[in-house]
């Protein structure tokens, strides 16, 4: 009995070897939120606060993705967002003066031929400058 106190049963392991622990899967592909983001942006005509999410969303995954396509995407994404806010708000302070109609006009115009231009290379699996 002496001899049961000094050395006490060890547990057997379980499983010796590890199973290799599965990587996340992804919900959404990052191709397909590329596109999800340029749709956010033309939706953003109607409803502002999905381009906000849109940049959002591009900004959070720009840093991490790895395919080159998809990061030129990512980054023109971005760059499409901040350079259009801007020509929107200098279009909102000059049309007191009327001008800003068609500064606002031209930002519409530049903002919609960037999503088709996007979402058209996107679909070809293309890099967009």
């Amino acid at each position: 009995m002496s001899e049961n106190l000094q050395n006490p049963p060890v547990a057997a392991a379980a499983n010796p070897v590890a199973a290799p622990v599965a990587a996340p899967v992804q919900a959404v592909s990052n191709q397909n939120l590329a596109m999800i983001i340029y749709v956010l942006y033309l939706v953003g005509f109607l409803v502002g606060l999905s381009a906000l999410v849109g940049v959002i969303l591009a900004h959070v995954n720009a840093s991490s993705e790895q395919d080159p396509v998809l990061k030129s995407h990512f980054s023109y994404q971005i760059r499409t967002f901040w350079w259009g806010l801007l020509w929107m708000f200098i279009g909102l302070l000059t049309s007191i003066i009327l001008v800003g109609y068609l500064v606002l006009l031209g930002w519409f115009i530049w903002t919609l031929i960037r999503c088709i231009k996007g979402l058209s290379a996107l679909n070809r699996q293309e890099a967009i400058a």
